[in-house]
């Protein structure tokens, strides 16, 4: 039998937790988190109800108009997503399902969506946290609208060793990129927390981070080219290593969240795969310390893999430490040598504010990934199934994320930290707020921010946007970006608007209405 997603919560079906493993989270968030008594809930049913397509399907065998394809992409895998899916809401499902083979079938849906006046919701692997695939708020007053699957344009087209270039489908899912480009023995070196379900057309689209902490870690930093299919017509960027031809128009096309058009491929930057890795973690007695050997580490120059800072509240959650420490996760990887020394001097401004090595300095001549440094990969790939456990037993938690120099760090944490707390405890009676860093920059941190509370039955979507909009709020005020990886889609949209320059608006604005003059695309999201 084919393995097949779960409807309404992250991942794969056969991956949620089973009542055993449920039961144990009910004790571990019990004892962790102050105000919260979980339970167990009754998991919803598999089989949606979705309402008749209010159309007919124009696209023949391009398209499906079957129940379960249209409650797949409803929405992505936001809270409030989650939540409607947890309560069997698909009364927002899409009319049809469009899933083309080829760049020409793109351009027939689009050109058939253009002429009718229909939303067209381009849909990678429907991971989006910020309402950039929902269906519903795509909708409007239209007739209907269509969910754009582009698994369809998948796979490793070409390689260009010499220049180390891969020519990649805009569907191709995380994993098969990688299978793809192993045999060649190069990596695309890009991996999100959604990387088993997200795709390289969703990354460029939504301008994706990564794993990595420092260095080339966003997905602009890969891209070479790329190719747009608009309502207009098709906008296929130069390909060069660099230029300095007036604006790069790639740079229009990467965070363009499906308002422009369908990214349908890309020619994209691919490194040697890793051969050398080495790793430690460092406890800090106090959060700040450990802040401080992260900027230390940031503006060294010796660029790790991982320089990930997680406060006390975040290492007890991910199960690092429990002894109320701070830890600084530090790795380095290399295929072309060794990298002992950069660890060493790493762990030398560690040291220098305050650190203690826990764990290791160890060092792998491989490219596997085993012991701590693989735990926490890992662990880093399975917490999204968490957040649906959690719901599951009556506990509700989200994440947001941000970025900020280093002279505002201090004040906007105590800000965000105490603003969202003091939310958790009018919505939820408690809770606690943790954070990490995602990335780090010679110029400023990448702060993530996991909130954790009581979930009260029929009012969850209240606490939520009680919630998050008291984090975002914190954020503007602070001097924070909105979102540093996760979009803006619908979600960020009122604070988007506010943080970006009005004229820069208007310009954007002006782009929409020449390549998407019936502004099907995507409606709702950044215009």
């Amino acid at each position: 039998m084919e393995r097949q997603r779960s409807l309404w919560a992250w991942g794969w079906q056969d991956k949620f937790p089973d009542e055993s493993a449920r039961k144990g989270l009910v004790a571990m968030v019990g004892a962790l988190v102050p105000g919260v008594s979980p339970a167990l809930r009754a998991l919803p049913s598999d089989e949606p109800t979705v309402p008749d397509p209010v159309v007919d399907n124009p696209l023949g065998e391009l398209a499906s108009q079957a129940p379960r394809d249209r409650a797949m992409h409803t929405r992505g895998r936001a809270f409030p997503d989650v939540l409607a899916g947890f309560s069997g809401d698909y009364q927002t499902a899409p009319d049809l399902v469009a899933r083309p083979r080829t760049t020409d079938d793109v351009i027939r849906v689009l050109a058939e969506c253009d002429a009718r006046g229909w939303a067209v919701v381009p849909f990678g692997g429907g991971t989006s946290v910020v309402g950039g695939v929902d269906a519903g708020l795509a909708r409007g007053d239209r007739a209907s609208v269509v969910s754009l699957d582009l698994g369809g344009l998948s796979g490793v087209h070409e390689i260009d060793p010499t220049s180390r270039l891969a020519r990649i489908g805009g569907g191709t899912l995380g994993p098969r990129l990688e299978d793809e480009l192993a045999p060649h023995g190069v990596t695309l070196r890009h991996f999100p927390q959604s990387f088993e379900f997200s795709t390289l057309g969703g990354w460029l689209a939504t301008r994706a981070g990564g794993h990595y902490a420092t260095g080339p870690t966003h997905i602009d930093d890969h891209c070479h080219a790329v190719t747009l299919v608009t309502p207009r017509g098709t906008l296929a960027t130069h390909r060069h290593p660099a230029s300095g031809a007036g604006p790069e128009a790639a740079r229009l096309v990467i965070g363009s969240e499906g308002a422009l058009g369908i990214i349908t491929e890309a020619w994209m930057r691919v490194v040697p795969r890793p051969r050398w890795r080495g790793s430690a973690n460092v406890a800090f007695a106090k959060f700040e310390d450990g802040v401080a050997a992260a900027r230390a580490l940031a503006q060294s120059g010796l660029q790790p893999a991982n320089a990930r800072l997680l406060d006390p509240n975040e290492a007890k959650l991910h199960r690092v430490r429990f002894d109320g420490t701070a830890v600084l996760l530090i790795g380095f990887e290399s295929a072309d040598h060794p990298v002992s020394a950069w660890l060493a001097r790493a762990l030398e401004l560690a040291r220098d504010h305050g650190g203690t090595v826990v764990s290791g300095p160890t060092e792998k001549d491989d490219a596997s990934r085993t012991g701590e440094a693989g735990a926490w990969r890992q662990a880093f790939f399975d917490a999204p199934y968490l957040q649906s456990a959690l719901l599951s037993v009556g506990v509700m938690s989200d994440t947001f994320e941000t970025a900020c120099t280093w002279t505002q760090f201090p004040e906007l944490h105590a800000r965000v930290v105490g603003d969202v707390q003091r939310a958790l405890a009018e919505q939820c009676g408690g809770g606690i707020v943790s954070c990490r860093f995602t990335h780090v920059y010679p110029d400023g941190p990448a702060p993530y921010y996991t909130f954790v509370g009581a979930a009260r039955p029929g009012a969850e979507l209240a606490q939520w946007r009680a919630i998050k909009s008291a984090a975002s709020e914190a954020l503007a005020a602070a001097g924070g970006t909105i979102t540093h990886h996760h979009a803006v889609g619908r979600t960020h949209r009122p604070w988007y608007d506010r943080e970006r320059p009005a004229l820069f608006g208007e310009a954007l604005a002006a782009v929409k209405r020449t390549l998407d003059p019936r502004a099907i695309m995507n409606p709702g999201v950044l215009v």
